[in-house]
């Protein structure tokens, strides 16, 4: 039997107690019902999922909770029950109570509004209002990229198009929870943010993007957020994939995407929960007893199975059955229970569990987290443009004119108190789209006509005091009411809701905008404004609608602040999210302060800008994390260096960072960072300007190099994905011509122990007459100097000082010919030579100084560095030698890897028959000052 932490309750023995800690079950119904008390009782169900049908009110809800886990406790469960909610805000709430819960604006919302402390602050205050009620476990952040926005149903629910955008408010949201005493679950692993509905044999939409597209847009957020070692879950979709290196129909019951991808690659080790299984297409495919089994297969740690009965006995059973066949071992039962009782550790305890604070505490947080609501709303309402000068309404409008309100068929979402009044009055249910069946599957809702915008209406009467006209429209377009009412109003406002999945709306939209057209040509006053209530992309690049307003969903509380921007309330700040948000910024390029770097006051604020960029950065780039603020100052007397920063002067808080040397005619831009969170606002731009001007200055300059290899951090421009956009800012913000560049490429030989030479290497060596040694201190380096002085970039020759100085950890290997000329030279460093501290490739994961354990021997990286062989018949041959000497030394030094850093051009490539692999590689350019723009 397999072994439990000697800590735990021996009950976890019993692999029934053991399998019921493994699912997570919801059920249909406000009260508990004999089924649901069972599965706590007799099947030992450690966590429950609560829907916006179980929950009427905050009171009730309280009462819920404390019953469950009071059913739980005098069943012997050793620990309080999960409670898991979605409680999004926006479109999506499982609980409300206008008296006592505080509607939020939606993650785009929010994101609008500009600010990630407000995200953070609203995160904490929704986590403290649920707590009060006893849910433990919010199943957010959603940390989604929306790829081809405009067409994905997650839309608001999500923050956006930018990957580091969605990392900054999906961590401000995580922390929010975090500090507010709940656990917190990640999603949609590994994305909802490009799903294809046409190309799936299922009923099922699939991500269609490559492991390597997913990775530098899809996978940052959620490897962001693992990073900060706040993710206590990562809910797992059951989307399918399909590319070349993977072709899943169910993500969460696949090993490639769990154990594979989320544990191994982005090192995730919280707990695992599958998407529903009881989606039609997963039981009909495979059925529900067999997909538990492969859930658990896969890396799952808790099954979700959200309402029928019956289905959850089966995969009870199931999970049973998979014991017994041995597709599952103890083991593994006992790996998922560890993470989940881990998780139960850090967000409940009987305490609380059984006396949640309910009422009392909400009463009395609820008028401060009314006041949040307001200004979150205030901040997120975006005009995006007004190009007629329409608004403030109450200005542009006589109080005798007309104004018409034309609104679209739409639900209302699912925690309203309009849902609620129409719920009660109606008992009618809709055939739901596939979009709605997979992004909404737990939310019931019902179409309303005129019923969810009935009080905008109101509301807007109220705020002009006068008559307002309204009506709704349908997929059957502009009717004969609809051009009566137009003729009539002086201004019309034109509700959309995700105008890109419901054409109709985008359609009658530009009908009534071509008709307002054709009337102002004749003389009559007739001004149209847009509101997109949910997807800010409906409209969002058709200037012909010249005024545009976005409010990121329709909740009352939404429409209210609307109602207070249209008629002068406030002024809307709000702006797009993404790239959106990045083309309206652009216009007014922003100018940062520029100050000197100083060691003792920016040093940790670099090194915290360091791992912000390595947690956003593309996993070839993954050397930032062993980067320390220290790798860039170089304290050579035959190289002056000046670095600059734009920093909050409150905060201390590194926003960008530029290194900039100048050394024997050549000055040098050798690092250009800026904060993921803080890109696209001219940041870089002005620290490149700075950088530009103060290399321009010195004296007798003669050409400006990007990219430097001593230290190492920034040989070039990466060559990527990013790497033509990268090299588009370099020269529409200072010039620079890319013609010519010369690449440079880091290789590695992963692991020295099983290496061997290739055979027939020594022997070519010895017929060509070459032959190498090693050299230590400047006494014998004259030779060694002059050819690299006369063959490299005089940053190189200050390294292969220094090298030649650092006589215990470094040396220099020679290539002579027979006549014993010198035909090519390396140099060869040992683990942790002093080297290391200025070329993060040599640097083993984790050894960045910060506090982080010491590095095995197999993690131990010996050094190749900076090969000069000139270009000769005999070339090719020389490097291989040089590198097979280093490779020899390296072994000899205990070193479990070898890097050999760096190679120009193509002349890696008889380097890869040698057992090495490119692991970077970057592109280095030289231009003559007065082609950049250095005033």
């Amino acid at each position: 039997m397999a072994k439990l932490d000697a800590g735990l309750d021996p009950l976890w023995h019993d692999l029934d107690w053991a399998i019921g800690q493994m699912l997570i079950m919801g059920w249909d119904g406000t009260e508990v019902t004999p089924q649901i008390r069972h599965l706590i009782q007799d099947h030992h169900l450690g966590s429950i999922l609560l829907t916006a049908k179980n929950l009427k009110s905050a009171h009730q809800t309280a009462k819920l909770v404390q019953e469950l886990q009071t059913i739980a406790h005098q069943a012997g469960h050793p620990q309080p029950l999960l409670i898991a909610l979605d409680q999004e805000n926006g479109g999506v709430n499982s609980l409300f109570d206008e008296d006592y819960i505080c509607q939020f604006p939606s993650a785009m919302g929010q994101a609008a509004a500009g600010s990630a402390d407000l995200a953070y602050k609203v995160a904490k205050a929704t986590a403290t209002e649920v707590s009060a009620v006893g849910v433990n476990l919010i199943l957010g952040p959603v940390l989604d990229v929306l790829t081809n926005a405009r067409y994905q149903p997650l839309g608001v629910r999500a923050t956006g198009d930018d990957p580091q955008e969605v990392s900054q408010y999906g961590i401000a949201a995580m922390n929010g929870y975090k500090d507010a005493g709940v656990a917190t679950c990640g999603k949609h692993f590994p994305s909802y943010g490009n799903l294809d509905f046409l190309g799936s044999s299922l009923d099922i939409p699939i991500i269609t993007q490559t492991l390597e597209e997913l990775s530098l847009s899809a996978l940052v957020p959620f490897r962001n957020a693992i990073a900060t070692g706040n993710l206590d879950a990562m809910f797992v979709g059951g989307c399918g994939i399909s590319n070349p290196s993977m072709n899943v129909n169910h993500a969460c019951l696949s090993e490639q995407v769990v154990d594979d991808l989320l544990r191994n690659e982005l090192g995730f080790n919280g707990v695992a929960i599958s998407e529903c299984l009881e989606m039609e297409a997963l039981r009909n495919e495979i059925g529900v007893k067999t997909g538990t089994v492969m859930a658990v297969e896969a890396g799952c740690d808790l099954v979700l199975l959200c309402r029928a009965y019956d289905v959850q006995l089966e995969a009870i059973s199931g999970l049973k059955l998979g014991v017994e066949n041995e597709l599952l071992t103890q083991d593994r039962i006992y790996t998922s229970l560890t993470r989940v009782l881990r998780m139960k550790a850090s967000c409940t305890s009987w305490a609380k569990a059984l006396n949640p604070p309910g009422i009392s505490l909400l009463s009395k947080i609820h008028p401060g987290h009314l006041a949040l609501s307001l200004k979150a709303y205030d901040d997120s309402i975006t005009v995006i443009r007004d190009t007629e000068k329409l608004l403030p309404l109450n200005e542009s409008m006589h109080q005798e004119e007309e104004l018409l309100l034309l609104t679209p068929l739409v639900k209302p979402l699912p925690a309203s108190s309009m849902t609620k009044t129409i719920l009660e009055s109606k008992n009618k249910t809709d055939t739901p789209s596939i979009h709605d069946k997979w992004i909404h599957r737990d939310r019931g809702a019902i179409m309303s006509g005129e019923g969810v915008f009935r009080e905008l209406g109101r509301s807007l009467a109220r705020a002009r005091h006068g008559k307002l006209l309204h009506t709704s429209y349908t997929a059957n377009g502009v009717r004969p009411v609809h051009e009566n009412l137009i003729h009539r109003a002086s201004c019309i406002i034109i509700v959309t809701a995700d105008a890109n999945r419901n054409l109709y709306q985008a359609g009658f939209t530009k009908h009534v905008s071509m008709m307002c057209s054709m009337l102002r040509a004749t003389g009559q006053k007739k001004s149209l404004a847009v509101v997109a209530v949910s997807s800010p992309y409906d409209f969002a690049m058709d200037k012909t609608v010249g005024t545009y307003i976005c409010t990121f969903d329709f909740t009352e509380t939404a429409m209210a602040a609307l109602v207070r921007a249209l008629f002068g309330g406030f002024t809307p700040l709000g702006t797009l999210p993404g790239t959106l948000r990045k083309k309206k910024v652009n216009k007014s390029r922003q100018h940062w302060l520029v100050e000197g770097f100083n060691r003792e006051r920016d040093g940790r604020g670099l090194d915290d800008l360091l791992q912000a960029l390595a947690r956003g950065s593309a996993p070839n780039q993954q050397f930032l994390q062993t980067t320390t603020a220290n790798a860039f100052e170089l304290f050579n007397p035959n190289i002056e260096e000046a670095h600059f920063v734009v920093r909050n002067s409150s905060t201390q808080a590194l926003y960008g960072f530029c290194a900039t040397y100048y050394t024997k005619g050549t000055g040098i831009l050798g690092a250009i960072f800026v904060d993921p969170a803080k890109r696209n606002v001219s940041i870089g731009r002005s620290l490149h300007r700075r950088a530009l001007r103060a290399l321009g200055q010195k004296r007798g300059v003669k050409k400006i190099q990007l990219g430097m290899c001593f230290p190492g951090v920034f040989p070039g421009i990466p060559v990527d994905e990013n790497n033509a956009s990268l090299k588009g800012w370099f020269a529409g913000s200072g010039g620079w011509d890319f013609q010519f560049p010369k690449r440079l490429a880091n290789l590695s030989i992963p692991e020295l122990s099983s290496w061997s030479a290739p055979e027939g290497l020594l022997q070519s060596i010895q017929r060509a007459s070459i032959s190498f040694d090693l050299i230590h201190g400047l006494d014998n380096a004259d030779s060694v100097l002059s050819h690299v002085a006369t063959h490299a970039n005089p940053e190189v020759f200050e390294l292969y000082k220094l090298a030649l100085q650092e006589t215990k950890t470094c040396g220099v290997v020679r290539a002579k010919s027979s006549v014993d000329s010198l035909l090519g030279t390396v140099i060869i460093c040992s683990p942790g030579s002093v080297l290391a501290g200025y070329i993060p490739a040599l640097q083993p994961k984790g050894a960045n100084g910060l506090g982080t354990a010491s590095p095995t021997r197999d993690q131990l990286i010996g050094g190749i560095l900076a090969p000069v062989v000139p270009s000769t018949a005999q070339a090719t041959l020389v490097l291989q030698g040089l590198a097979l000497m280093g490779v020899r030394q390296n072994k000899a030094h205990k070193s479990g890897r070898s890097v050999l850093s760096w190679v120009y051009d193509d002349a890696y490539e008889p380097l890869l028959a040698m057992g090495f692999d490119v692991v970077q590689a970057f592109e280095e350019v030289v231009n003559v000052p007065e082609n950049l723009n250095v005033s």
